[in-house]
């Protein structure tokens, strides 16, 4: 019985073992016993088993079987069984041996086996060039062929290369002729050892060495080649992934900023949702459809709507007369705690409506200051035949001043368009009509606080001034003919009608605001009107501490000419600030 040393299975004879390893080992997948390589042929894998296996120690074991069989210690199954395996071993080594100068006695260990590392680390590169060549000039079958005949080919000697008829020759020539290699120990060989400084690996030749150095220098450089390639790709993907979030980033404050400035729009009412009028008529059928406005209460203020609308006249259903008066007498005969008190001339109130409510301020204090003025005789030149008019006819009158010329760049921001729109306005715009309409004014900007905590005291000395340059001294209450005060700051604007001096030296303004309802400012009418009224009307200097406040002042009434040159002037709008 044979055994197959690759997979170690029993054939009967010799033949069918020759059989076995060509279509087992050769035309299927040759497997390496050991280590469980694949997909190499069989010459290769009988070189692997050769080389990367020493410690198994095929070639001393079958030198040893091979002198039992000469001397006659084993039986003939045995025989034989050495028989094929050395002829298998010897035909590899003789045909790497005939094919490769470099494989010779001087590159083999002087006991003859091939365990030394230095043969493998040569004939391992070696063998892989002469196994490459051969598939390469071959085909498939010519290199089975081949092998075939590789196998049981004559063994040559390893170290003169001399050919014998068969193996048991080979074994006693090996012994007679080259004793000396066999029996002296490599440890006691004079050839000189290099070291691989790179793994330890003892080479006999530094040709071998160098060889094995460039093969771990060409390793080295592949992976770093490797590594730089990994690097671009990450340096590549790292661009890409910030060149995503950056453009993500910009998209995002793309929309934050229209965001922002759609809200803007429709906080100045410049986002097309309409004017005054569908601002009325929707917020008119809401109180409809709540229950809070009968349908016929609805039609009525309808029809006096556009009846308004028509003539361009304020309906004068949120205006509330007779204030100033009623303010009079009350501190004439109260307000112990003040010392004096300075009015406006006579002004009426006018609160925000369904149609303006939220946006409506600027116009609504525009009105109570024409209010003054139209009651104010030295002002008939100027406003004669002229009632208080509407919220669009003041949009309208507004835009035909910047037609005439005044404040190109505030006619700009709002896109010289007013009516139909919710815009507000502010106090350029409230110059700007009243000087298209020859009253004299002038802006005072107090651009920053001038007290502690925010306060504007300046603000309220200026007001003083302006209100108290006419008498010194005098009765407590006193009633001026100036005109009232239009106040704005950020946001919101109201109307200054009177300052308190109080006894303990601090002063208070009086201001009507256009949020105010009408039933509230109408309990300032009454005969037993209670101080806490009052509460409304007064703001002390704590109470005003906003960033920044403008106030419009009227002083008279502008000739023709003076209107040209304010006309002029406007074109770059300035304005006196405090400080």
């Amino acid at each position: 019985m044979l055994s197959c040393d690759i997979c170690g299975e029993t054939v009967t004879s010799e033949p069918d073992m020759k059989t076995h390893l060509l279509i087992v080992h050769m035309e299927n997948e040759v497997i390496c016993p050991f280590c469980k390589l694949s997909g190499v042929n069989y010459d290769e894998m009988c070189f692997h088993i050769e080389t990367a296996h020493c410690e198994q120690n095929e070639l001393e074991r079958n030198f040893e079987r091979i002198n039992a069989i000469q001397y006659g210690t084993s039986d003939n199954r045995k025989d034989n069984t050495l028989q094929c395996r050395t002829e298998v071993n010897s035909g590899i080594l003789s045909a790497c041996a005939s094919n490769h100068p470099k494989i010779s006695a001087q590159s083999l260990p002087k006991d003859g086996t091939l365990k030394h590392k230095a043969f493998y680390s040569e004939n391992l590169t070696e063998s892989r060039k002469f196994l490459k060549s051969k598939e390469e000039q071959c085909d498939l079958s010519k290199i089975k062929g081949s092998i075939y005949e590789t196998m049981y080919s004559p063994p040559e000697c390893p170290f003169c290369g001399k050919i014998e008829d068969c193996s048991q020759d080979m074994e006693a020539h090996v012994k007679t002729k080259h004793a000396n290699l066999l029996d002296t120990p490599l440890e006691d060989c004079d050839q000189p050892l290099y070291d691989c400084p790179m793994c330890g690996l003892i080479c006999t030749n530094y040709r071998i060495l160098q060889e094995h150095v460039d093969l771990h220098l060409e390793e080295s450089n592949f992976g770093q080649g490797m590594d730089r390639i990994q690097c671009s790709r990450d340096l590549e993907l790292a661009h890409q992934l910030q060149q995503e979030e950056d453009r993500k980033r910009r998209s995002e404050e793309s929309r934050q900023e229209m965001e922002e400035f759609q809200k803007l729009r429709r906080q100045y009412g410049l986002d097309n949702s309409g004017g005054y009028k569908q601002q009325q008529l929707r917020n008119m059928e809401i109180e409809v459809n709540r229950g809070r406005m009968h349908p016929s209460e609805f039609h009525r203020r309808k029809a006096d709507m556009m009846e308004s609308l028509a003539i361009g006249i304020d309906d004068g259903k949120t205006k509330t007369s007779g204030i100033i008066e009623a303010l009079c007498r009350y501190y004439q005969n109260a307000a112990t705690d003040v010392k004096r008190v300075w009015f406006s001339a006579v002004v009426d109130h006018f609160h925000s409506s369904f149609g303006d409510k939220g946006w409506g301020c600027g116009y609504r204090n525009f009105q109570m200051l024409l209010s003054s003025l139209l009651q104010n005789d030295v002002y008939d030149g100027c406003l004669k035949g002229m009632s208080v008019p509407c919220i669009p006819k003041i949009q309208s009158m507004i835009e035909d001043a910047w037609k005439e010329g005044f404040d190109p760049q505030g006619a700009s921001q709002l896109n010289n368009r007013l009516q139909g729109t919710k815009a507000w306005i502010g106090a350029c715009e409230v110059y700007t009509l009243l000087t298209s309409l020859r009253v004299k004014c002038h802006i005072v900007d107090f651009h920053k606080a001038t007290g502690p905590l925010g306060t504007h005291p300046r603000l309220f000395e200026w007001i003083l001034n302006y209100y108290s340059s006419e008498r010194e001294g005098g009765p407590k209450v006193v009633c001026t003919s100036k005109p009232p005060i239009y106040l704005q700051h950020q946001g919101h604007s109201r109307t200054v009608v009177g300052i308190e001096e109080r006894k303990n030296r601090t002063l208070c303004l009086l201001i009507f605001d256009p949020g105010c309802p009408s039933r509230e400012m109408q309990k300032l009418l009454k005969q037993d009107m209670e101080a806490s009224s009052l509460k409304q009307l007064r703001k002390f200097v704590g109470n005003l501490k906003h960033k920044q406040y403008q106030i419009v002042a009227v002083e008279g009434v502008l000739s023709s000419e003076e209107k040209v040159a304010r006309r002029q002037a406007s074109q770059v709008f300035t304005a006196e600030k405090i400080p």
